[in-house]
């Protein structure tokens, strides 16, 4: 049978199958990998690409600032997965804005020089020592950061010409200082006025709602009604804290490591000394021969402080006579220290020493000899130190053991906690907007909520709390997210459109009270009927006003014109407010102090906002597609 299919294949139609097959691989499949793209794309603008490995980085960037910056506060957020899916959004989305602004500029011409390029670099500080270029440190900056030096010089090209635009944008905003007072004095205005609070409590009488209005209502709005994914955990906690309390230290032993430690309560010598200090400057031989003759006027029996302050570059120093204060072995220069423990008594002076900061001159002015504290001193803080120390090899080894132990039982986390020796805790249900305390860790609520420990009902790895702090989880109950169905939700929307036509039914009335207010008639028969009355306010401010929010943005939006002076208004809890303006009263004018203050802040206001409008305009008219 081998030896007939050999036969077959060296056949002239076997051979032209053959190779028709070779061919249909290089063209549909090898083929595709030679020419397929090496990177994959996150997004296209018009054309050009923007790779997986570009929002990547500017992902894990922009993610490390934010953490660095908020901290616990950002980690939490980070363990909802549809907020992380927005900040990555987010990332894109400013990648795309920063390859339309490129183009743009590109398309106007503008261009950045390689000496531009050099001069730019060479001036950054992230690779500067001692205020100079250093190439080492700027090979191993762009080695950390992933750049070979031709994609960084590439990458400051794009960025440099991009962000000619960018400042050009930013930069051609300004703004008057007469438009700054005008602001100024807009801002400060306050106005008096009138106002009634109509409630819509008092038009709920004779309202109807029937089952379509809430069928539709409900298919209208389904999306409110979905419910959160909630879990139940188990858990179980181990702290070494908890551990030290059961933990006893006998004396005897507290003793034996006294003995066997007992450098560590031993403290070395200390001694203070002051200093005269003759810096090289340009000429060594002469600063010694200057500290010599300093020396010589000591030992003729000068006035060492008055000398310090007369003659010691050291002026921080030579201010106190030359005092250094105390200091121990390996705190100051070798020579200058190798010096000073060579003095025998308190007031003696040394020759001259050379250092690396110039040539001293030191006197001893005091010691203090090295000190073995006794036992009974330092009894409790043994004690305390044996406990903590045994009680940390528990810890690791209780922790160890729990790992193993939950990994090897993931059904349950009875024998986990029967290590630790504690009980199983159990939360009540939760969502992730509403973690109990015990548990709300972000790490623990991350796990809480994976696919993991929900699907596979497995016990989770051991999550670190904090220092010595460990927790074990699993989900002992799970509610999926879910739509709630109409007749769950029914009474809830019956609620909300009875309140909805009441406030219609509220704005309505106050509509036609507002045009007999404009006619001037007099209403107060129809504000008894509802009990309502005139509330009256001077001076009320754009913020920090007791009056109702939403009447104090429709109050500024009125004139004094009587056709305009008042207007109906919904409240935010579902009253009706009706607003007449009384007068206005002029803001303060602008201190000329702060003028130049409030015009940079305007003119930074509406640069950002034309940047952020040229952008929109520039994504409009592009090509963009988000894979």
């Amino acid at each position: 049978m081998l030896e007939r299919i050999r036969e077959g294949t060296q056949g002239t139609w076997a051979m032209a199958i053959l190779g028709l097959v070779i061919l249909s691989f290089v063209f549909a499949g090898v083929g595709s990998y030679i020419n397929s793209s090496a990177e994959t794309a996150a997004a296209k603008v018009n054309d050009d690409t923007i790779s997986q490995a570009d929002l990547e980085r500017a992902y894990q960037n922009e993610r490390g600032r934010m953490e660095s910056q908020y901290g616990e506060a950002f980690a939490a957020l980070t363990a909802d997965s549809a907020y992380l899916q927005q900040f990555r959004q987010g990332v894109l989305d400013r990648l795309i804005g920063d390859k339309l602004l490129e183009q743009a500029a590109i398309d106007m011409g503008l261009r950045v020089s390689d000496a531009q390029i050099k001069q730019a670099i060479v001036a950054m500080p992230e690779f500067q020592f001692d205020g100079k270029f250093d190439n080492d440190r700027y090979t191993a900056v762009l080695r950390q950061a992933g750049f070979q030096p031709n994609e960084f010089r590439d990458y400051m090209r794009v960025d440099m010409t991009r962000r000619q635009l960018s400042n050009a944008l930013l930069g051609s905003e300004f703004t008057l200082a007469a438009e700054t007072t005008q602001a100024y004095k807009l801002q400060q205005q306050t106005r008096d006025a009138r106002y009634l609070t109509i409630p819509a409590e008092s038009f709920k009488d004779g309202i109807n709602v029937s089952d379509e209005d809430v069928e539709n209502y409900y298919q209208a709005n389904i999306t409110q009604f979905d419910t959160e994914q909630k879990v139940s955990l188990a858990y179980v906690e181990l702290s070494v804290d908890d551990l030290s309390t059961d933990i006893v230290v006998s004396d005897d032993e507290a003793e034996q490591y006294y003995e066997q430690n007992i450098q560590d309560f031993r403290t070395q010598e200390e001694r203070r000394a002051s200093h005269i200090l003759i810096e090289f400057g340009d000429d060594e031989q002469s600063a010694r021969q200057q500290a010599e003759d300093v020396l010589s006027k000591i030992n003729d029996g000068g006035d060492f402080a008055e000398l310090a302050k007369e003659y010691s570059s050291d002026t921080f120093s030579a201010e106190n006579g030359g005092d250094l204060d105390w200091f121990s072995a390996g705190m100051m220069d070798p020579a200058f220290e190798e010096a000073t423990f060579a003095l025998a008594n308190v007031d003696d002076v040394s020759n001259v020493v050379e250092s690396e900061f110039g040539y001293h001159i030191i006197k001893l002015t005091d010691i203090k000899p090295e000190q073995t504290s006794p036992f009974i001193d330092v009894k409790e803080d043994v004690i305390a130190k044996l406990k903590s120390e045994r009680a940390e090899e528990e810890f690791y080894a209780k922790q160890l053991r729990m790992a193993e132990v939950a990994f090897e039982t993931p059904d349950t986390l009875d024998e986990v906690a029967a290590i630790a020796e504690v009980d199983v805790n159990t939360t009540v249900m939760f969502s992730q907007d509403s973690v109990p305390a015990a548990v709300n860790y972000p790490n623990v609520v991350a796990q809480a909520f994976s696919d993991e420990l929900i699907n596979d009902q497995v016990n989770s790895d051991v999550i670190e709390l904090g220092d010595n702090h460990v927790m074990f989880v699993r989900v002992a109950n799970y509610e999926a997210q879910r739509t709630k169905a109409l007749e769950e939700v029914s009474p809830e929307i019956n609620n909300i459109l009875l309140a909805e036509k009441a406030q219609q039914a509220a704005k309505e009335w106050a509509e036609t009270l507002l045009v007999d207010i404009k006619a001037e008639q007099d209403v107060s028969e129809s504000l008894q009927a509802k009990a309502v009355e005139w509330q009256e306010q001077e001076a009320v401010a754009r913020s920090g006003s007791q009056v109702s929010p939403a009447l104090v943005t429709a109050l500024f939006k009125l004139t004094e014109d009587k056709e305009s002076n008042a207007q109906v208004v919904e409240l935010f809890n579902g009253d009706v407010g009706l607003v007449q303006l009384i007068k206005v009263n002029d803001g303060t004018e602008l201190p000329s102090t702060d003028v130049a203050a409030l015009q940079n802040r305007l003119s930074t206001m509406r640069a950002q906002f034309t940047y952020g409008e040229f952008i929109n305009a520039l994504r409009e008219q592009a090509d963009v597609e988000i894979y």
